[in-house]
């Protein structure tokens, strides 16, 4: 096999193994986070900068990055105050999108995880890529039975390009919670490092794969792949091959509002049938995360980010939602105490309620509706602003780390629906899985279901 100068570079730029290999990238990213500190100083003290310009340049940066600090910015980004304006808009656009790595980087990783013969579990094995993301990259396949698989592979020594990373990102948002301590992002800090440190095991994917399909089983608009047992280790899943095309295609070929509202209607089934009945949430609602079928029914892909969260933090999400649907201060109160928010006014309680009602906004009215009435596109930064400012003038808020993951799948997913411009009744969607909510029930169903599909216990919790 010859080696060509584009997989040599690849190599290089990817093999972080070691001291030298985190210098590098220390070097890489050093630069970008001392840069965007120094601005934010600069900022507060008065100075003037070019913020955007900056934040275009780290957003350039991160996404040539094949590690996890971009998912750590887009995380921030959901939240309203959490980053300075100019680099949340540019951090929300940034998509794992990084360019593949060759044939020798794949011949290597096939043969590590499944020896040296790994070639005669596959009947062909596509060289080139078919996708490439931030911690690994996809290559198509056949079994020697005939069913197309999708092989995806981790890239090089990914444990400690995660540790270098979260050293950087916290640095950078430590110093900006020390100039502006309205929101403390201590516990999300800590949640976006367990669920990327879960992301790099293959093994808990494959688990919640069979997880997925245990628990959307009765809805037939929703297709999970199926995971290949004995062809999945910690660095490389081998599931299901699943036809389906990207959303934009689709959007581009100008589809009926029917087969809109179709697309609409799968995906909010897709995630929050496991959120009321099982207690589970996939965290990562871009759009390269799932496909369209023909029928504009969709797959759902990538299970690297989901978040299993105890009873009674749905029944708190279940709480708020009847709380603010009947002006009911003291269930609100109630509410955020159940999902982990201590130590809270109820002035500030006030605050995120009018955040609660904007998310909320669309569950409360038993009609077809757009997601969002208002034609402003900026109208939910808008919202975000004043959140920020009420939270602001009464004192700051530190959001529970369990509070993360719901709150930017409700941001990323109604970012999807405004581009889908689907019309349905969310109300109906909603009562279909909350109606005969039970925190018990839920429970149960819970854990039966992680036994069935040998789900370990998420990190950072008493079993984790």
């Amino acid at each position: 096999m010859n080696w060509s100068v584009s997989d040599v570079a690849d190599e290089r730029n990817l093999d972080n193994t070691g001291l030298f290999g985190e210098f590098r990238r220390m070097v890489r990213t050093s630069g970008t986070v001392g840069g965007i500190a120094a601005r934010i100083a600069g900022h507060k003290m008065g100075f003037r900068s070019n913020q955007t310009i900056h934040a275009e340049d780290l957003k350039s940066v991160l996404g040539g990055l094949k590690g996890p600090l971009m998912k750590g910015a887009q995380l921030l980004s959901t939240i309203p105050g959490a980053l300075p304006e100019e680099y949340a808009k540019e951090l929300a656009q940034l998509q794992a999108n990084a360019p593949a790595m060759g044939w020798n980087f794949v011949r290597r990783r096939m043969a590590t995880e499944l020896g040296p013969n790994w070639e005669r579990n596959f009947r062909s094995f596509n060289r080139e890529a078919s996708a490439a993301a931030s911690l690994g990259q996809v290559h198509r396949a056949v079994l020697p039975d005939g069913r197309p698989v999708a092989c995806k592979l981790q890239y090089p020594d990914m444990r400690s390009t995660v540790e270098s990373d979260l050293k950087q990102f916290r640095m950078a948002v430590g110093l900006f919670y020390r100039l502006d301590s309205t929101i403390c992002q201590d516990d999300v800090l800590e949640e976006l490092q367990d669920r990327l440190y879960e992301e790099l095991d293959y093994q808990r994917e494959a688990a919640n794969m069979r997880l997925y399909r245990l628990m959307l089983a009765q809805w037939s608009d929703v297709t999970i792949p199926a995971p290949i047992d004995s062809l999945c280790t910690q660095r490389l899943l081998t599931m299901d091959w699943v036809n389906g095309r990207g959303i934009q295609k689709v959007l581009d070929t100008n589809p009926t509002q029917e087969e809109r509202n179709s697309m609409a209607r799968a995906l909010f089934r897709a995630w929050y049938a496991p959120l009321y009945r099982y207690g589970v949430i996939h965290g990562d609602p871009h759009m390269g995360n799932f496909t369209v079928r023909d029928d504009y029914g969709i797959n759902l892909l990538d299970f690297g980010a989901i978040r299993i969260f105890p009873a009674r933090f749905v029944q708190g999400i279940i709480d708020l939602h009847r709380a603010i649907e009947t002006d009911d201060e003291d269930l609100a109160y109630h509410a955020y105490q159940a999902w982990g928010f201590t130590n809270m006014s109820r002035d500030t309680m006030r605050v995120l309620n009018e955040w609660a009602r904007f998310i909320y906004g669309p569950l409360m009215e038993d009609r077809e509706r757009f997601i969002q009435e208002d034609n402003d596109p900026q109208y939910g930064r808008a919202v975000a602003e004043r959140v920020y400012a009420g939270l602001k003038r009464t004192g700051g808020v530190q959001p529970p780390r369990e509070f993360v993951l719901v709150d930017r799948s409700a941001v990323g997913l109604g970012s999807v629906f405004l581009r889908l411009r689907a019309k349905v009744n969310w109300y109906q969607l909603f009562q279909e899985m909350a109606a005969d909510f039970d925190e018990a029930a839920l429970a149960r169903r819970q854990a039966e279901a992680m036994r069935e599909a040998r789900v370990p216990p998420p990190l950072g919790t008493h079993g984790g």
